[in-house]
């Protein structure tokens, strides 16, 4: 029984380095390359800085993935969280209220952090990314906890089949499109319009609002399927043969969205199931190669510098809206900028913060300061 627990309660360190990779790149790495890019010119580089920003509607670039394998990753924790809650005898009604506790607090953090303290109710944003993997996050680990892998399954892809249907089904007309899938003439956007309380992020359209919500609960739940098959029994002596199989179910999630993609548009703002499955596919793919390196291989070191990252991802995330994380680099890095060609102004700008929000999180890990929800 103790081995069970041990292994149930085993962190995965290749989890905490990738979820600080993905921070990585709103915390400062994407003004690092772009920099690069400004300073060297290299074709590489330049290719790769039009990469780190989101694209306008139909479309994908890396830039947009970061908030869905945010949400994936929160996923893969959920069953090793609920074994460990279960190995230590917490009651079902004790789990139910921390799913809920954490969905809801997410929620309202994320109205925070649009919108600070602020009373005039009708007017503030309620649409966020914290709030989106709150929901998205919470009623999939319902789901986990409630059905067995055929029907999570069933659940995973019935979610988006039937958003699809729909979109299909009733397109919106009230601002004069005729196209299913455009910003104007989308069933989610219409419904957004319709019952979500203050504004929207671009008026008639919230890329984090209450309708494409849906389609999310299905990309945490391919977390949570990460997860649980990593917690199961299932190839545990032939680990290699356990990447490979992740490996190949990643590429077939590509290959699914790329096909879906030419019915239904890969769209981060829709959450559309053709993005579900190719951004899945490139999350899983990305969790398998940090886990094949650092669990398997184990090789450790290197990913020290996103770990720390990766413990404290929504303290960051917090941060970089509250702290003038700007000012304190200028402090300290000013020097080298005044010193040093201007172009190397983006590139040395983008170290600086960088340095200074992780020498913040290194402090708090130092002092073994976490903040969990």
């Amino acid at each position: 029984m103790e081995e069970v627990k041990k292994s149930q309660t085993k962190r995965l360190y290749s989890l905490d380095a990738l979820r600080g990779f993905d921070m990585f790149w709103i915390m400062g790495g994407e003004a690092i390359f772009a920099g690069l890019a400004t300073l060297t010119g290299w074709p590489v580089l330049k290719w790769w800085a039009t990469q780190l920003e989101h694209v306008q509607w139909h479309g994908f670039v890396f830039y947009d993935m970061i908030f869905p394998l945010f949400l994936f990753i929160a996923g893969i924790s959920f069953p090793f969280s609920y074994a460990k809650r279960t190995a230590n005898n917490d009651t079902r009604i004790s789990i139910y209220k921390h799913v809920i506790y954490r969905g809801v607090i997410l929620v309202l953090l994320g109205i925070l952090y649009n919108n600070g303290v602020r009373f005039n109710l009708g007017e503030l944003r309620y649409g966020s990314v914290l709030g989106r993997i709150g929901l998205a996050w919470m009623f999939a680990a319902l789901i986990f906890m409630n059905t067995k892998l055929v029907y999570r399954i069933v659940w995973f892809w019935g979610l988006l089949i039937v958003y699809w249907i729909l979109f299909i089904l009733f397109p919106a007309h009230d601002l004069g499109s005729t196209d299913p899938f455009s910003q104007t003439g989308n069933l989610a956007s219409h419904i957004d319009r319709l019952i979500m309380p203050g504004r929207l992020y671009r008026g008639n359209h919230d890329p984090e609002g209450i309708f494409s919500t849906i389609p999310a609960i299905s990309t945490a739940l391919l977390g949570m399927f990460t997860g649980e098959f990593l917690l199961s029994k299932y190839l545990n002596d032939k680990q290699i043969k356990k990447v490979l199989y992740m490996a190949v179910a990643a590429i077939a999630l590509m290959i699914i969205g790329r096909i879906w993609n030419l019915a239904f548009p890969i769209n981060k703002n829709l959450w559309s199931s053709s993005f579900v499955c190719w951004v899945g596919g490139i999350s899983l793919l990305l969790f398998t190669i940090f886990y094949l390196i650092i669990d398997v291989w184990n090789y450790r070191k290197w990913a020290f510098f996103f770990v720390v990252i990766g413990l404290n991802p929504i303290t960051i995330y917090l941060a970089n809206r509250i702290i003038n994380f700007d000012r304190a680099a200028k402090f300290f890095f000013g020097g080298f900028i005044e010193v040093l060609p201007e172009t190397w102004t983006p590139f040395i700008e983008g170290i600086a913060v960088t340095t200074v929000g992780w020498v913040f999180l290194y402090i708090l890990y130092k002092k073994k300061i976490f903040l969990k929800i």
